[in-house]
């Protein structure tokens, strides 16, 4: 039987761990809480992060990261981005020789701008062939009360992205789709978040539908030019991991992204929304290293540029939407 260890116990590691052990993989949850980690294990409940979902009995849970390795086909990656660096260098000791680098994730590294799967093939050394990514329009309490969703499974080789792919293939409820541009299924991940922000800073404000459409048109034309840059297919981003992300991220409610920047929109500071909200929303700090990045490569990303003034630079919500209207005006299709 497939073997999987998943780690970390969010709303997202959680679900995905779930999937598995209800697709038949013998699945077992890794988080550092001992109470939480207890209590899944004990109740096959995740209050915290899925109340009100019943986890399947055959799912385990520890904090013993080597019994959760051990054995494992798949070591699913479900940390914070910022924090994945340090975390995988803790648990590469135990690392299986030929099990299969998973990543949940949805950043870029600051500092580095290494996308997870790089930063994943440098810390435990392993090759591209070992690295598997899962992106797509994927809010995790909806699928978790088994509402039908669909996602993509990417990896350089395309075998092991067929063997992931049976592994959370779960009908009618989770429909996985595989895609060998690795990085396409990232940046699309990595920078919807920063979108998001985007977009529900102007909801914050008041803003309507026709704002929303326009930062999530023209912030799937910043995607599509940084991924043009550091070779990804375009046609990921017409995809679920790309246009497809972008939409559930973007107007959901349930959007940790989406809800940080309505948040910032209605006039909160920082510091107010960070102590108001408990998950992590990636695009706040992954910003920052995707206009790092962008830059690095020559790509003009206005929305982001933005953002980052907002978030981190002190620009109000009224003068970031000022500057993105007073641009000079382009064609629409330019820079790719």
């Amino acid at each position: 039987m497939t073997k999987a260890a998943v780690f970390g116990t969010g709303s997202w590691g959680t679900t995905f761990a779930m999937i598995l052990a209800e697709a038949g993989t013998r699945t077992t949850l890794w988080g550092r809480r001992p109470e939480l980690v207890e209590a899944i294990d004990r109740t096959h409940t995740n209050l915290d992060y899925l109340p009100g979902v019943a986890l399947p009995p055959s799912l385990r849970a520890t904090t013993d990261p080597a019994e959760a390795l051990e054995g494992a086909d798949f070591v699913v990656l479900a940390v914070p981005s910022q924090s994945l660096r340090a975390n995988l260098a803790a648990w590469r000791e135990h690392l299986p020789r030929e099990a299969v680098l998973v990543s949940l994730m949805k950043g870029v590294e600051l500092g580095t701008t290494k996308r997870m799967s790089e930063v994943i093939r440098e810390v435990a050394g392993v090759p591209e062939e070992r690295v598997a990514v899962v992106s797509g329009p994927n809010l995790a309490k909806e699928i978790a009360q088994r509402q039908p969703a669909a996602t993509v499974v990417a990896c350089v080789d395309e075998s092991v992205a067929a063997r992931l792919q049976e592994a959370c293939h779960l009908p009618p409820w989770f429909r996985p789709y595989t895609n060998p541009d690795v990085v396409g299924v990232e940046l699309g991940g990595a920078v919807k978040n920063v979108i998001a922000l985007a977009v529900g800073v102007s909801v914050g404000m008041g803003m309507g539908d026709n704002v929303s459409a326009m930062l999530m048109t023209r912030g799937l034309a910043e995607i599509s030019r940084l991924g043009a840059a550091l070779g990804a297919d375009p046609h990921t981003f017409a995809g679920l991991a790309g246009m497809g992300d972008l939409v559930a991220t973007c107007t959901s409610p349930l959007s940790r992204n989406r809800t940080f920047g309505e948040r910032l929109g209605r006039g909160m500071t920082l510091a107010e929304v960070i102590a108001a909200t408990r998950q992590t929303a990636e695009g706040v700090k992954s910003c920052e290293s995707v206009l790092e990045l962008a830059r690095k490569h020559d790509v003009e990303m206005p929305i982001t540029e933005v953002v980052v003034g907002v978030v981190h630079d002190g620009m109000s919500p009224t003068e970031a939407g000022m500057l993105l209207m007073s641009r000079s005006p382009k064609p629409e299709r330019y820079g790719v």
